[in-house]
């Protein structure tokens, strides 16, 4: 099947050459940042965790998103999604690939992957965040090629690879909650010491991947004779429009709290993102744009007029995950950490050099997407043909 990645039109070649030309630059900028270490970047003690390790929180929900797909079809047999489950399988593996390789770039020099493996703590949540991680990677490549090789052979899958699909649903999950338990098994983090935080990374992730997968479908559509079908796509835009409801839900659920506690280890991390700390505020209008993003993705979503609208639906879908991109990412992640335990407020502002290492990534992330849905459309091409 690799043999199909080779053959594609003018503008596909334009588009892998493009993401290689950015690879190559944030490689070149990360080879300073393997000799020179993480002072490029603009971490320091106060703040250790930064850009690096935002993107990685988010595109684990990307990834995790794709169950929403997944169960409705093998669980349930809805039909509807037969056409796009590939896809979202595919956009897991994509996802997943992404988290690893910004967990490489924080780590500074990679070779410190390896003491997760030579020096395993089952009590520490990094060694079961690798373990499903891996995990879940595993099943998507195994699941998608030996479905997509039996779709293109015109034959049903083998049984033996149903145990594989019904395990990687309690993987999808799995992987959110154990990066959720990563922050609030931090005592010291009042932002983070929520039991409500792996209800929230979960609400966010069956919301920004499905709104993920539908821009993707309608990207498809017009570059590829392959349409996932509208029904199918307005099915997602109704499991986004809970999940980002449920989403935006527990997050009041958890300002009311802090707020009605007045507990101030909790109130000062809410007050520094939203109205500045000590007369910081750098992620004041970040956050902002973030709430009022998806509070319009929700006007737009829950009614079925605009719903059914597809430019609307993809202004919503772009609402949905932009603003959960700000809120899980920038805001997540600084936000436990400003201020310190201390009181003190030690800014956080990605540099240049940072964000070029990212966007590489992140066009690594499309590259092997690309690669991988240019297989499968090709493929659902030749047996519909």
């Amino acid at each position: 099947m690799l043999e199909t990645v080779l053959k594609g039109s003018k503008n596909y070649w334009i588009w892998i050459a493009g993401l290689s030309v950015v690879i190559g630059i944030a490689f070149i900028v990360y080879l300073e940042q393997f000799s020179f270490g993480l002072g490029i970047t603009g971490m320091s003690r106060d703040v250790s965790w930064g850009f690096y390790i935002a993107q990685f929180t988010f595109l684990v929900g990307v990834a995790a998103g794709g169950v929403m797909i997944v169960l409705p079809y093998y669980l349930h047999d809805y039909k509807a999604f037969g056409k796009i489950t590939i896809l979202g399988e595919f956009l897991a593996i994509s996802a997943i690939i992404m988290c690893l390789l910004f967990i490489i770039a924080d780590l500074g020099q990679p070779m410190r992957a390896f003491n997760v493996i030579l020096h395993p703590t089952p009590r520490s949540m990094l060694f079961w965040d690798m373990c499903v991680l891996n995990g879940y990677l595993f099943l998507n490549l195994l699941v998608g090629w030996i479905v997509l090789e039996s779709e293109r052979n015109q034959v049903p899958p083998p049984k033996w690879i149903k145990p594989f699909i019904y395990l990687s649903i309690p993987f999808a999950i799995g992987i959110h909650t154990v990066t959720a338990y990563l922050y609030c098994g931090l005592p010291g983090r009042g932002f983070w010491l929520t039991a409500v935080l792996a209800p929230r990374f979960l609400a966010s992730a069956f919301a920004a991947g499905p709104s993920f997968l539908i821009l993707l479908c309608f990207i498809l559509r017009k570059f590829t004779n392959f349409d996932a079908g509208s029904e199918a796509i307005q099915n997602i835009s109704r499991i986004v429009t809970y999940a980002i409801i449920i989403n935006v839900f527990l997050f009041l659920c958890e300002v009311f709290v802090v707020m009605y506690s007045g507990i101030p280890e909790h109130m000062d991390h809410l007050q520094y993102l939203f109205f500045g700390l000590h007369g910081h505020g750098v992620l004041v209008p970040w956050m902002w744009t973030s709430m009022a993003l998806m509070l319009v993705a929700i006007i737009l979503l829950v009614n079925p007029a605009t719903r059914k609208n597809e430019t609307i639906l993809i202004v919503a879908c772009i609402c949905v995950f932009v603003g959960t991109w700000i809120d899980k990412g920038l805001g997540m992640i600084s936000g436990g950490f400003v201020p310190n335990p201390l009181h003190h407020v030690t800014e956080y502002v990605p540099t240049i050099k940072e964000i070029i290492i990212t966007l590489g990534i992140w066009a690594a992330g499309f590259f092997v997407l690309t690669i991988l849905y240019k297989m499968a459309v090709t493929i659902k091409e030749e047996v519909s043909g």
